[in-house]
């Protein structure tokens, strides 16, 4: 049974979150999003959320929706409403990311940094416990970082002159995101959001994307990478096959390597042509409140899909 960090790591929330109550700075330019079903559904979006000096996470969700909690006030049970628990036979619960990645932490102990966009989501955990990273809080984490420090952004590419690698590019320096750009490196690189754009057939040397191959219990990814370097299959929110794609189709995503890592984001495709059209859905509207996104030329779609 899942106990999201467990009672020892409520204990923490509970022991942190009665820190910084007091007055100080407001966090500018926070945004407050709700959601459920990987979102698929939105319930509440604030461009401009109530806000206090020194904020958390919890303390902006309790000013701006009804919430009850559980662990003592650690974590939340329901939002205006919505309970964790059970729908349709499967767990569901509520889960939060700050900027696209997910906390390990309690609500009450994360801090709000100016910027912050603050996610919750309501969904079926069956198919993994923890999904470390989404693209949905796009252009975050690459315009203000983690944790309220902006970090280099390096765009690592197959082919560094390409039109992809141009594209995505020019996407982050119209955002005000300095960018280097380069081949690929294939391994971590300190304090350095990466974001390559490769097919996966390139993508499987690299240690930090290998996990692609693995699902989502191995990446938090809805979505496994073929062994034929040529395809991916997209999964369901139970993680079972829907549909397998291949030349032409196009896979956003973000993956966390480990607990203290900055997430690696990914811009690919079963081949070249699907890495360009990936590049061109590299855009917020395209990415706004999806955990990932599946590019073929009927559209771009949010992971994980619907169940058939």
């Amino acid at each position: 049974m899942r106990l999201r960090a467990g009672l020892a790591l409520a204990a923490t929330a509970l022991a942190l979150g009665g820190c910084g109550l007091g007055a100080g700075d407001k966090p500018a330019g926070t945004t407050l999003t709700v959601t459920r079903d990987f979102g698929a559904q939105q319930l509440r979006r604030a461009a401009a959320p109530k806000v206090a000096g020194s904020e958390t996470v919890m303390r902006l969700l309790g000013r701006n929706a009804k919430i009850t909690t559980r662990y003592g006030g650690g974590f939340v049970q329901s939002i205006d409403g919505l309970a964790g628990g059970e729908r349709d036979g499967q767990p569901v619960d509520w889960f939060f990311y700050v900027n696209g990645v997910e906390s390990r932490a309690g609500a009450a102990a994360v801090k709000l940094k100016p910027g912050d966009r603050v996610w919750w989501d309501n969904h079926d955990w069956s198919a993994t416990q923890t999904i470390p990273a989404v693209v949905g809080s796009f252009p975050e984490p690459f315009v203000h970082g983690l944790g309220g420090k902006r970090l280099p952004v390096r765009v690592e590419c197959q082919d560094p002159r390409g039109p992809a690698c141009t594209v995505v590019s020019k996407r982050l320096a119209a955002l005000g995101v300095p960018v280097a750009r380069g081949g690929i490196r294939g391994a971590r690189v300190e304090k350095t959001l990466r974001l390559v754009v490769a097919p996966l057939g390139v993508l499987g040397d690299d240690p930090s994307l290998s996990v692609l191959s693995g699902g989502p219990q191995a990446s938090g990814v809805y979505a496994r990478a073929g062994r034929d370097g040529h395809s991916f299959t997209t999964l369901d929110p139970a993680g079972r096959p829907v549909a397998r794609h291949g030349a032409g189709d196009g896979l956003i995503a973000a993956v966390r390597p480990g607990e203290a890592d900055e997430p690696v984001w990914v811009v690919t495709g079963a081949d070249t042509a699907g890495v360009a059209r990936a590049a061109q859905a590299f855009a917020e509207p395209s990415l706004r409140n999806r955990f990932a996104v599946v590019v073929t030329p009927a559209g771009v779609r949010g992971l994980p899909e619907a169940a058939r």
